[in-house]
């Protein structure tokens, strides 16, 4: 079951789980693994997490890397344990790469040459993050499209693959499923959009009310990482680096990129095969057929 940020995953698949027998749930959300990472990933509480057999959350540091390729290997053995005594699970998240990689296999791409690694180093050594958005758009539209264009990595290596062959990074994409042992059935949330960015603000506006400023304050020393390259923490560190930023600017920031990435994943999940749409008040329906 996928879904934009702030949609109701977590609360849906808890109903789903329950009234199929408690079937359990697996976490496709990129962020969610981390224990340090506990407001601003919307994660699961504790109450949420017992209400239903949950996997792969909350279960390693932003220390430990783990990728999307870690995640299809960990995820695949799981499964296989999962469906030994289940027939279903339900998959939740709103990382779409993550899905994917699970439920299809993942890319395959060349390797990246140190001419295309420094070609790009450049960029964003001299430009910045716009400069790698604005190479990205003209070079692969399709991808800009589609990609977190806050994430200077994913930026990196879309521009990486497009400088190996010249080939936009988005022709690599799909060319074939691996094969699985499992026949997965996509469900996407489905909001009014201006419902929806409402729901968006009110939960960056609860986030900061728990507390999201202090946990971005403790894993500031460690910004560098993979892990912490997401909204929600990026902006913070931002506002803890420059004085001229104002927390107010701060939590708008959250908000716009955090609606902007509702947009990228909505447009994402536009090519889920055969993937059917509901509102998160009508999931009985779905689950009657």
């Amino acid at each position: 079951m996928a879904g934009p940020t702030a949609s109701g995953k977590t609360g849906t698949a808890i109903r789903w789980s329950q009234a199929l027998g408690n079937i359990p749930i697996l976490n496709a959300d990129s962020r969610q693994f981390y224990q340090e990472m506990l407001i601003g990933t919307a994660k699961p509480t504790p109450a949420e997490l017992a209400a239903a057999p949950h996997y792969l959350f909350d279960d390693r540091s932003v220390h430990t890397p783990f990728d999307v390729g870690d995640y299809e290997k960990e995820a695949l053995a799981l499964l296989e344990q999962l469906f030994s005594k289940h027939d279903q699970v339900i998959l939740t998240g709103g990382s779409g790469l993550y899905i994917r990689a699970l439920c299809e296999g993942l890319d395959e791409f060349p390797e990246v040459t140190e001419a295309a690694r420094q070609k790009v180093s450049d960029i964003f050594e001299k430009e910045g993050l716009p400069g790698l958005q604005a190479v990205l758009a003209q070079l692969d539209p399709e991808t800009y499209n589609k990609i977190d264009l806050q994430n200077p990595r994913r930026l990196i290596r879309a521009l990486e693959v497009c400088y190996i062959e010249g080939h936009p990074y988005s022709s690599y994409l799909k060319k074939s499923k691996k094969s699985r042992p499992f026949v997965p059935v996509y469900y996407c949330l489905e909001w009014e959009r201006a419902k929806l960015y409402d729901r968006i603000n009110l939960r960056v506006d609860l986030m900061i009310e728990a507390g999201l400023e202090a946990e971005a304050k403790k894993l500031f020393p460690y910004r560098e990482l993979r892990a912490l390259q997401t909204v929600g923490y990026r902006e913070f560190f931002d506002y803890f680096s420059n004085e001229e930023i104002t927390l107010p600017q701060t939590i708008e920031m959250i908000k716009q990129n955090t609606r902007r990435y509702a947009k990228r994943q909505i447009t994402w999940f536009k090519n889920l095969p055969d993937c059917v749409y509901f509102h998160p008040e009508n999931w009985e329906a779905v689950l009657m057929g």
